[in-house]
């Protein structure tokens, strides 16, 4: 298995009890002032041009801490249906915690969220979000926070630009070309949504290595654009994201290899790739 998207604590560290996943990638729980969005470089005013077809998939996949510690097993099942696409990610932590995203988009010329949902329970998190997004803005969320918080519900509607891609940034980095710069933007649910532009460069690395065979390989770079005056306040805070980072394949078709970067306002995670055991009595998983 080389593509993505083609697209359970016995005792959990406290400063993994704070965490909450991407990706989604909901870096920071502080409001961005209207003014202090960022505008698009490089991207289409309609959003991202569609370069590779996304198709159906299977994908298995292993979150881990960032020396290589197992934190979760998941699976990505990207499925066709009519004229759109749906992809879903759970993640089955070793606490029992449980993180599931869910984005539906369409891939006519440009690639189009329509629908996202995002949902998190268990201890592994600092609170327990269901939270759901459509492409009208309109959005519904359910947080309770860790332990015996009372639980909010937030709803509304926020001015989404066309290029929201929300559970899909591995998607659109796939269809970036390399040398560019390109600024996308996701809603962070803290638990109130905010709207966070998402900053893409992608510059050659390494080659990735199968056996004795290397295939040309692009890290991006990830870096949320938080605007000066937000950006203020969370150096003040001690709470300004690092980058993150993601290496796709580019030989062929372009293929996902790794994810490196905080998935929460904490320590970087890794995400990547592993083979499944064909039986009970096989090896475990590991990563390819």
């Amino acid at each position: 298995m080389r593509q993505l998207p083609e697209r359970r604590r016995a005792s959990t560290p406290p400063s993994l009890r704070r965490s909450r996943l991407w990706p989604v990638l909901a870096l920071l729980a502080l409001p961005v002032p209207a003014a202090a969005q960022p505008h698009a470089r490089g991207a289409a005013p309609a959003g991202i041009p569609v370069r590779y077809v996304e198709g159906s998939v299977h994908g298995f996949l292993r979150l881990s801490t960032a020396d290589g510690k197992p934190l979760a097993d998941g699976d990505l099942v990207q499925v066709v249906r009519d004229s759109t696409i749906e992809s879903r990610m759970v993640f089955a932590f070793r606490d029992s915690s449980v993180f599931e995203e869910t984005v539906t988009f369409t891939q006519r010329d440009v690639f189009t969220v329509l629908r996202y949902h995002l949902l998190q329970r268990g201890r592994a998190f600092a609170t327990d979000l269901d939270a759901t997004l459509l492409r009208s803005g309109d959005y519904q969320v359910t947080s309770t926070a860790h332990p015996r918080g009372a639980q909010q519900h937030y709803s509304g509607k926020l001015a989404l630009p066309p290029d929201v891609y929300n559970g899909m940034v591995i998607t659109i980095a796939k269809n970036l070309s390399v040398g560019t710069t390109t600024t996308v933007h996701f809603v962070a649910f803290t638990p109130k949504p905010r709207l966070i532009g998402l900053e893409l460069t992608g510059a050659s690395a390494p080659p990735t290595a199968l056996g004795r065979h290397t295939e040309r390989t692009v890290r991006f770079t990830l870096k949320p654009r938080l605007g000066p005056l937000v950006h203020l306040f969370a150096s003040l805070l001690g709470r300004v994201p690092p980058d993150s980072h993601a290496w796709i394949v580019t030989e062929g078709s372009p293929a996902f290899v790794r994810f490196e970067g905080p998935m929460y306002l904490g320590p970087v995670w890794r995400l990547d790739l592993v083979a499944p055991a064909a039986s009970n009595d096989a090896p475990a998983a590991r990563p390819l």
